[in-house]
């Protein structure tokens, strides 16, 4: 704080005096809130975070392009969706900043309410949420993964109840593309068998690929190739899918330069859908 331990000390004092509570008790050699001092914190946190927010757009009415986006996202997205159309955003407004949050789904929500980031990727999108509004991107098909030398891994398209007696890998409790995963097999009549647990897109793909067990994901952590990239196959039976959108604070007016890249992303993957209504994937092929 770059004071001297005794003016915060007599600061506190003061602060007490004025409103007429003890808001911190001793604990040994230690200080902890009291039940006084907690709530206090917790309207004053909430007051200076306007206060930022007051000087964040007040700077943004000076010049909207030396503004910060505050943008959450799962780890899934940041693969190559975040990084591509950040880039994108960036040719275009190159003085504007960014801080990344990445998370998982109620991570990302309790970010958003608390006002902590602006902007957040989803997936899948909360359509019935009462305190958050945004926008469906794309939706985006998951792929069925097999180690490479897998009976299944020439397919070109398979039942999902194909997989049915295979150990699977899949994310931990609490990540979204693991309830996708449970209710697609579910759909299909069976509960998979679960051999290993990850947090990251990248673990679950390797181990499969070492041959640990199949898996579902996403068609953008697909890309690229090597010994460490498993076979994709298309599932047809039940075909299978997320939403990713783009949410933020309902009732709430977003900072200049936030409302300038929802704009841009709502445009981007417009301009990307096919004649048939499906998304495009963020370099332009269709998903």
């Amino acid at each position: 704080m770059h004071v001297a331990q005794s003016a915060v000390s007599r600061q506190i004092r003061l602060l007490e005096q004025e409103l007429g509570v003890d808001l911190f008790v001793p604990v040994g050699r230690n200080v902890q809130l009291t039940p006084a001092g907690k709530l206090f914190y917790a309207r004053v946190e909430r007051i200076l975070g306007e206060l930022e927010k007051a000087v964040h757009e007040i700077r943004e009415l000076i010049d909207p392009e030396m503004g910060e986006i505050r943008l959450g996202f799962p780890h899934s997205h940041g693969v190559s969706l975040i990084p591509t159309v950040v880039a994108l955003f960036h040719r275009l407004h190159p003085n504007v900043k960014f801080t990344f949050s990445q998370g998982k789904y109620d991570v990302l929500i309790h970010d958003l309410l608390n006002n902590e980031i602006d902007l957040a990727f989803i997936s899948p999108f909360p359509e019935n949420h009462p305190e958050i509004g945004g926008d469906i991107l794309l939706t985006e098909r998951l792929f069925a993964v097999v180690p490479q030398g897998h009976p299944l891994a020439g397919e070109s398209e398979i039942r999902l109840d194909m997989l049915k007696g295979e150990t699977f890998v899949l994310f931990k409790e609490g990540y979204s593309l693991r309830n996708i995963v449970l209710d697609a097999c579910a759909r299909a009549g069976f509960r998979p068998n679960i051999g290993f647990e990850g947090e990251e897109t990248d673990t679950i793909r390797g181990f499969v690929a070492a041959g640990m067990g199949v898996s579902l994901l996403p068609e953008m952590a697909l890309t690229g190739s090597g010994v460490m990239m498993p076979a994709k196959v298309a599932v047809s039976d039940p075909p299978v899918s997320r939403t990713i959108g783009l949410i933020h604070r309902a009732g709430q007016k977003l900072p200049h330069v936030a409302e300038m890249f929802r704009r841009f992303l709502v445009a981007y993957f417009r301009e990307r859908r096919t004649e048939n209504g499906s998304a495009a994937s963020p370099d332009g092929k269709p998903s």
